[in-house]
């Protein structure tokens, strides 16, 4: 199954790291996904804008594309990623973080 969880920002939290926005999926988007296998991101110096596509993520009750809350330039990717996927699966929120955004 193929979800677009587009319009929905209750999926991602916010949280100012030295006057960065850092971006990280809720508790409600891991509900919604299940164990995520794989996620596709954006790299360092790549431009999100709000409402599109940023990142792509295969978990075991859907892949799931999502839209960015936020327009800015990636400025970090949690490097925790590039090689081990659990750390998404983090269910608290402010801990399981994916890109950060100046």
């Amino acid at each position: 199954m193929v979800l677009s969880m587009s319009e929905d920002a209750n999926y991602f939290w916010t949280k100012d790291v030295d006057g960065r926005t850092r971006l990280g999926l809720t508790k409600a988007a891991h509900e919604a996904l299940g164990e995520i296998k794989y996620a596709e991101l954006p790299a360092v110096g790549d431009k999100i804008s709000q409402k599109s596509a940023f990142l792509s993520v295969e978990a075991t009750k859907a892949v799931s594309e999502f839209n960015a809350p936020i327009n800015g330039t990636v400025v970090a990717v949690n490097p925790a990623l590039a090689t081990n996927y659990d750390a998404l699966n983090s269910v608290e929120d402010g801990v399981a973080w994916l890109i950060d955004v100046d």
